[in-house]
């Protein structure tokens, strides 16, 4: 039996003012699911909410006066602790590569497996899956939402619904709260906050992250990975026809019909029109439509079909995880291997492993002593009753290590100069190349007044290019060049 034709989808006509340009959202109410993609979206969620809710309370000790937390961000301080790992602002480079890093690591795996992202470990998901969790429990499954949502409000309605709102708001709060601990010392906070001593900027936070949460993963859901998030947008970009998709093999369903509506001896495909694909999708497409904006590649569609094709003795995989090339084939018997190393795949491989190599490399040969050199621009230069030329500098020292250290300051590239350092200026006659011993407290920057001075003969333009050095004890050494001002030859 010839497949019947199917109506196309109706389009809007701008002729026809009846038509409305808004319509209200349907509600989705996704069903649960027991197979082997939700378990590993079970793993994958509790791993995710593990470390965000855990990582705040590890410990790390770096020594007398320094904070104990493993992963900080200490805002009045202007630090980042990664664990032995202290990022100051300066290395925001550091942040930057990460950030990189991670995009094109997106781009790989979006490449080779579409949206697995967004189905797995995105927080949208994550939260959402959670939310959902909840719901279930309190209100029940699919069916029992739907018709307890239908029915009129009474006594079991209201506590089911109030619970599940309270639920959702302690979630939301412990999420706003875990948050705000990694900025500060989680135990301090976590005691200001319940003894109600905390700042009202850390109240404000937590409220503000906990509106975003409750709001997010409770109200809009399938909304934020719809209409709010450009990703699905952008990733179409990076996929092609050897992506791994989630994918309804229309070759093997078509044409579908009900398991005992067809005649005996009619001609149908395995799909038996159950809907059981779209009651489980969180967003609330029908992927026997093809791929959609919307999917986002959960899969739980793939274990509610698989048990259905179990259920009416079918085999599995009538939707599955496939190739568009695949797909194309499979209906003539045929099958593509899947090609992991294609052109775009190699390119994110090869720059992701490019921005590793020099994000590890750079880390590697950190140097822990960074120095700065701002001159004084009113006047430039002074001239002294000798007739030399005198420049005044202020010289920061960056001691990124937790001990006191001593380094020399001197300058190079200046013959006969002289240099001085404020509190010492009796010492004028102590040249610049051999320059002077000062000390920095650990993990600050210490500032320095500088005085260079040199005979105006010794000058050959009116702007000399110097560096300063400065050396530790340990050998290590920071150079910034700059410039000595002086009057024209």
């Amino acid at each position: 039996m010839a497949k019947p034709a199917r109506a196309p989808a109706p389009q809007y006509d701008e002729s026809d003012r009846s038509q409305p340009l808004y319509a209200n959202r349907i509600k989705v109410y996704p069903k649960s699911v027991d197979g082997p993609i939700r378990r590993i979206k079970w793993a994958v969620l509790s791993l995710c909410l593990a470390v965000y809710y855990l990582a705040p309370w590890l410990r790390w000790d770096r020594g007398p006066g320094r904070p104990g937390q493993a992963l900080l961000i200490d805002m009045p301080a202007r630090r980042a602790y990664v664990f032995g790992l202290e990022i100051w602002p300066q290395e925001v480079i550091y942040i930057t590569g990460l950030l990189i890093l991670g995009a094109v690591a997106l781009f790989l795996v979006t490449s080779l497996f579409g949206r697995l992202w967004c189905g797995f470990a995105c927080p949208q998901t994550v939260w959402t899956d959670l939310f959902m969790w909840a719901e279930r429990l309190i209100e029940g499954d699919r069916a029992q939402r739907m018709r307890r949502d239908r029915a009129p409000l009474s006594l079991d309605k209201a506590w089911r619904k109030a619970a599940k709102h309270l639920v959702w708001l302690l979630i939301a709060l412990a999420t706003g709260g875990a948050w705000v601990f990694y900025f500060n010392d989680a135990p301090t906070v976590a005691v200001e906050l319940l003894t109600g001593s905390a700042s009202a900027t850390v109240y404000g936070f937590v409220a503000l992250f906990a509106a975003t949460t409750y709001l997010l993963a409770g109200w809009a859901r399938e909304q934020v990975c719809t209409y709010m998030c450009p990703w699905p947008r952008i990733q179409a970009a990076m996929v092609d026809d050897r992506t791994l998709t989630v994918t309804y093999r229309a070759w093997r369903g078509e044409p579908r019909g009900k398991l005992k509506a067809a005649a005996a001896d009619a001609p149908r495909g395995d799909c038996i029109d159950c809907t059981a694909c779209v009651q489980v999708c969180p967003t609330g497409i029908d992927i026997r439509n093809g791929l959609q904006l919307s999917c986002i590649g959960c899969g739980l569609c793939i274990d509610a079909c698989d048990d259905i094709m179990v259920r009416v003795g079918r085999p599995k995989g009538l939707i599955a995880f496939d190739t568009p090339a695949n797909e194309a084939v499979r209906g003539g018997g045929l099958s593509l291997r899947a090609h992991i190393l294609r052109p775009r795949t190699f390119i994110y491989a090869l720059v992701l492993g490019l921005v590793a190599a020099l994000l590890v490399g750079s880390l590697a040969t950190r140097s822990l002593l960074e120095i700065n050199v701002l001159p004084e621009r009113s006047p430039l230069f002074v001239t002294l009753s000798d007739g030399s030329i005198q420049n005044r500098y202020t010289v920061k020292v960056m001691n990124k290590t937790p001990e006191h250290r001593e380094v020399r300051i001197r300058l190079t590239g200046l013959h006969e100069a002289y240099l001085s350092v404020a509190g010492h200026e009796d010492e004028r006659d102590r040249p610049a190349v051999l320059g002077r011993i000062v000390t920095v407290k650990p993990d600050s920057v210490g500032t320095v007044h500088v005085t260079v001075a040199a005979p105006r003969l010794a000058l050959d333009a009116a702007s000399t290019p110097v560096a300063f050095v400065v050396t530790a004890g340990d050998g290590e050494t920071a150079v910034h060049a700059t410039h000595f001002q002086g009057p024209n030859p």
